[in-house]
């Protein structure tokens, strides 16, 4: 979804929730809705630390800058890895959907489930100093994601979200307007990149630029046996003579190089289920469970799961936005969702 531009002046005064996501920032504005979507990816001038480029034209320098630009990816495995750059971000981002910049919005920011109460503070003082104002509220993300893709999760009963975002997994079952039992597996979209490009590095001697490996994996690789298998051919540099090069890849392949990391967010859904009170767990039994994020549009990942849980599983709709409007629907509905937000109180 590219920015849009109409109407956002108006967001002055009104909240903000942001994704603030390993992959993909998403910023919804109250009564507008997902406002901005763009790559968290910065480029800095290397000498100065000067913020030259933010977003998705940050994101097209990877891979093609000299060397007084550096490409930096702020966060990793859905938490701060550089507070610096990632402040300058989200301010830049605040500032395209908030003109006003002395009108400090109330925010709401999403956090995997798992992360120690120091990143979280570290989460909430970079939205501060981006431009928000205090306190700023806290959502496991989780939760925000049942929310987002429609679940009832004030209800008596049981329902299991599987968010697979680009840095971690967050798996939770939630029941009466609380997270009963959840595990953030540090394992995501990201990784399948990564092990697909490590695996034609190690066995075709090829050196595969990211956003190509992002393409092969979005286009050609799968969780489960495609209808039918392909061939493909991929290009890039000979690791032993460094000239350009492309080599013929079967998808059957590509399945088996992100085993690994797959496997490690089955294990999470399973050990999860497996400690869910049995009340909740025949619910789940009953409803399915909930695959949402970017991660999840990984062909042949709903299948797996079910094939893996013998449970069956339900693609929530505009999986990449469902923890947006999660956090959203907690600023438009702030009184009836009180409970679902933490501010943690500012030393």
């Amino acid at each position: 979804m590219p920015r849009i531009s109409s109407s956002i002046s108006s967001a002055v005064g009104r909240g903000i929730a942001v994704d603030l996501g390993t992959a993909t920032t998403v910023v919804y504005v109250r009564g507008e809705g997902v406002v901005l979507e763009e790559p968290s990816v910065a480029a800095l001038d290397a000498r100065t630390d000067r913020l030259l480029a933010v977003g998705r034209a940050a994101k097209d320098m990877i891979g093609r800058t000299p060397a007084n630009i550096r490409t930096v990816r702020p966060l990793k495995e859905g938490v701060i890895a550089d507070f610096g750059v990632c402040e300058k971000m989200l301010r830049y981002f605040i500032q395209q959907v908030h003109s006003n910049r002395f009108a400090k919005p109330r925010m709401v920011i999403c956090v995997p489930s798992g992360i120690t109460p120091v990143e979280q503070r570290a989460v909430q003082e970079v939205a501060e100093f981006a431009g928000a104002r205090r306190p700023v509220f806290i959502i496991e993300e989780p939760m925000a994601a049942a929310i987002g893709a429609g679940i009832a999760v004030q209800e008596p009963s049981g329902n299991m979200i599987v968010d697979v975002g680009g840095g971690t997994t967050e798996i939770a079952v939630i029941s009466l307007g609380g997270i009963v039992v959840s595990r953030s597996v540090r394992v995501a979209g990201d990784d399948f990149d990564q092990t697909v490009s490590d695996f034609i590095r190690k066995e075709y001697s090829l050196g595969v630029g990211e956003q190509t490996t992002e393409q092969i994996k979005v286009k050609y690789t799968s969780a489960w046996p495609l209808a039918e298998e392909m061939l493909i051919r991929i290009p890039g540099r000979d690791l032993i003579s460094g000239l350009p090069k492309s080599i013929a890849v079967n998808t059957v392949e590509l399945r088996e190089a992100i085993e690994e990391p797959l496997n490690e967010i089955i294990a999470g859904v399973q050990t999860t289920l497996d400690a869910a009170p049995p009340e909740l767990t025949a619910d789940i039994m009953e409803g399915g469970i909930h695959l949402a994020g970017g991660g999840s549009r990984l062909m042949g990942l709903a299948e797996r799961l079910a094939a893996e849980t013998a449970i069956k599983v339900n693609r929530v709709k505009n999986p990449q936005y469902v923890v947006a409007y999660g956090s959203g629907h907690s600023l438009e509905e702030f009184e009836a969702l009180r409970g679902v937000l933490h501010s943690p109180v500012a030393e």
